[in-house]
């Protein structure tokens, strides 16, 4: 991969410490993403208490089985984000580290089809989460973070071919394609279609030529209804999300009950824990549908509040997309805020049933450890183009 990109180069970085950051300027805009994902964080781990006290004692005979977990994988991912926010965004660029990235991520999503129980986890019809030890991962969570490497990478050293299809866009629909079969193998469509918003945020912002977009959004809608259409449970998803109330027990269970739970909560809610949503009438309360619990205990104010949030974090990351001092660190912000951006989006809009279910986690506070955690370090490493950021 030749670099022909006219970005400024970062300054060598001789003798610095891995972990020293390499400015320690503390713009607002830092200061903004460390608050807003502190609270989201925070509020995360309150509502999964809240949501998962039935199914804790179900599976393992403790109200606070699952509350622990996500306070333990908080820790983790605390962790993991300090030490991103503290390296140099710019020592993510050698193409040995992102290339390894994809490469790891790619096996991992192939043992998924090739390992048999008990290493691999199935549930509701889905192969996601491989067992390694007592550790459970869903590799699908890190394609995320890879794919964003990588696109970075490949923007960054090929900026001024970007109408070159064989230069950009061939390598980008390779990788991008291999994670794809991948994942529609688990079946994981929503994961998919959010890794393909990714890089159409992030192609938009490196200047990609309009005939260009156009043609993968085209391409992209084509190939969602396809494999929409192609498989029977997808299809019946899709009529359900038109009129769930039509078999309101059956298909149309979970968008009836969300429903619900959102029309419940009012203005104010109805109060942390008292929810009847996450009493078991609504399945995976505490992961793909947290929304509906956030609305109905803290009411269309707290709802509201979280909406609120998650719109500071986009604005934050588009201002250290706009101050980033080289491309390479306006491509990685641009793709880490379309990431959240885009994921939060499609899961408030699931809950609210604008959208069919997808299986997408609200980033930071549904429960699941790698979720959280790689939403973390990717919050550090967006944290630190944002402290290098070019003052105003």
């Amino acid at each position: 991969m030749s670099d022909t990109s006219t970005a400024p180069r970062a300054a060598p970085r001789t003798g610095r410490s891995l972990l020293r950051p390499p400015v320690g300027r503390r713009s607002g805009t830092f200061v903004g993403l460390v608050v807003v994902v502190l609270l989201l964080c925070g509020l995360g781990l309150v509502m999964v208490l809240t949501s998962s006290t039935v199914s804790s004692i179900d599976s393992a005979g403790s109200a606070f089985h699952h509350a622990k977990r996500q306070a333990m994988w908080l820790g983790m991912g605390l962790l993991a984000c300090i030490v991103t926010m503290r390296v140099d965004y710019h020592r993510w660029r050698s193409p040995v580290l992102t290339g390894g990235a994809v490469v790891v991520v790619l096996g991992a999503l192939a043992f998924l089809l090739l390992l048999p129980p008990p290493l691999v986890i199935t549930a509701n019809g889905s192969s996601r989460w491989l067992r390694l030890g007592g550790i459970i991962v869903q590799p699908s969570e890190a394609a995320k973070p890879a794919l964003v490497l990588f696109t970075a990478l490949l923007l960054a050293r090929r900026l001024d071919h970007l109408g070159n299809i064989r230069a950009v866009l061939l390598p980008l629909a390779v990788v991008f394609g291999t994670m794809s079969a991948l994942m529609l193998a688990q079946p994981s469509l929503g994961t998919v279609v959010l890794l393909a918003g990714i890089v159409l945020v992030m192609l938009f912002v490196a200047g990609l030529p309009g005939r260009h977009l156009g043609g993968l959004l085209a391409l992209g809608a084509g190939t969602i209804v396809l494999f929409t259409f192609l498989f029977g449970y997808r299809r019946q998803r899709l009529f359900s999300f038109f009129d769930p109330w039509s078999d309101p027990y059956g298909i149309g269970y979970q968008a009836v009950q969300a429903q619900v739970g959102i029309a419940s909560g009012g203005l104010t809610g109805v109060g942390p824990g008292s929810g009847r949503a996450s009493l078991a009438f609504l399945p995976f309360a505490h992961t793909d549908f947290i929304y509906v619990i956030i609305a109905e205990e803290l009411g269309l104010l707290g709802a509201g509040a979280v909406v609120l949030a998650f719109f500071c974090l986009g604005v934050l990351g588009i201002r250290a997309v706009r101050d980033a001092p080289d491309p390479y660190g306006a491509f990685l912000a641009a793709g880490i805020t379309g990431w959240f951006a885009l994921q939060a989006f499609t899961n408030i809009a699931v809950a609210q049933n604008l959208l069919p279910t997808m299986g997408v986690t609200l980033p930071f506070i549904s429960y699941g450890g790698s979720s959280l955690v790689v939403n973390l370090a990717a919050a550090g490493i967006l944290m630190n183009v944002a402290r290098q950021g070019r003052s105003r």
